[in-house]
């Protein structure tokens, strides 16, 4: 799943190229993720609109178009946006395309059809599910520690579930939650009441670092390779490493799955034992 560091990445490239160009024509391949709710048919509806702005909510890219309306995409596991000349090979299983005036086409693409594209008023964006019920942005700079230290203490699960939980703070995914906990040093599956004053300023820090550390990694792949639908992850310490050694003692990193979840951790540099209660 694209994630804050992925998203903004590719929201700061769009931010450059979009903004002014007319969208000329709109293909649609499968429908099955556009939910319009413009009016009319999605193609009818988007067809002629200038792009205004882009922007970004938790794990939401916005598109603010012309004459008040909003593309709202929310990518899900395998949602990918690709940045394209007319003619360039395709992704697979694409959904979408607007071919822009200057000859370049923003494509969306779904390996297993679980993302959304929303068009719609930009005044009724509450329509869209898990939206309107996001917590603040986790790269928020007013997020310092006081105020991350108040907002934890209204959740009471296992760390990991509270980083994941959209209500408590936007754009946090599995994989990340596992690389901030692992940067914490701080076993996924503790209680937050459980946590020390100390631990949870090592777990605010280790968010501003991580999530730093990610966006920094995801535009150099841009610049470098001109494409938007990658997701580099090479860099990670813990996630979709597991059975790997730990980059810091070298035993194993573990994995535990919970349905379609797995969590990955080093049993060493994150201490603990799976007991919930």
């Amino acid at each position: 799943m694209p994630e804050l560091p992925e998203l903004e990445a590719v929201r700061l490239f769009l931010r450059e190229v979009l903004p002014g160009r007319e969208i000329v024509e709109a293909q649609v391949f499968r429908p099955t993720v556009i939910r319009c709710l413009a009016g009319e048919p999605f193609p009818e509806a988007i067809r002629g609109r200038r792009f205004e702005s882009v922007g970004r909510r938790g794990k939401f890219l916005r598109f603010g178009l012309s004459d008040g309306l909003e593309m709202v995409i929310n990518p899900m596991l395998t949602g990918r946006l690709q940045w394209a000349r007319r003619g360039d090979r395709r992704l697979q299983k694409g959904f979408f395309s607007l071919l822009l005036d200057g000859g370049h086409e923003l494509r969306y693409s779904d390996a297993k059809s679980m993302g959304m594209v929303y068009l719609l008023p930009a005044a009724d964006l509450e329509q869209i599910p898990r939206f309107a019920d996001q917590g603040p942005e986790a790269d928020d700079p007013n997020l310092d520690l006081e105020a991350f230290r108040a907002r934890l203490r209204r959740f009471h699960g296992e760390v990991k579930s509270i980083l994941t939980n959209h209500r408590f703070l936007a754009g946090i995914g599995n994989a990340y939650a596992d690389e901030i906990l692992f940067e914490a040093g701080i076993y996924p599956f503790r209680r937050r009441p459980s946590l020390t004053v100390t631990e949870v300023e090592a777990l605010h820090r280790a968010l501003v670092v991580v999530l730093g550390r990610g966006l920094a990694r995801a535009r150099e792949a841009i610049t470098e390779t001109g494409e938007i639908h990658l997701k580099p992850r090479g860099f990670f310490a813990v996630h979709g490493r597991p059975g790997e050694p730990c980059l810091r003692c070298g035993r194993p990193v573990s994995a535990v799955r919970t349905g379609r979840i797995a969590t990955h951790f080093c049993r060493t540099c994150q201490p603990g034992s799976l007991v919930r209660n």
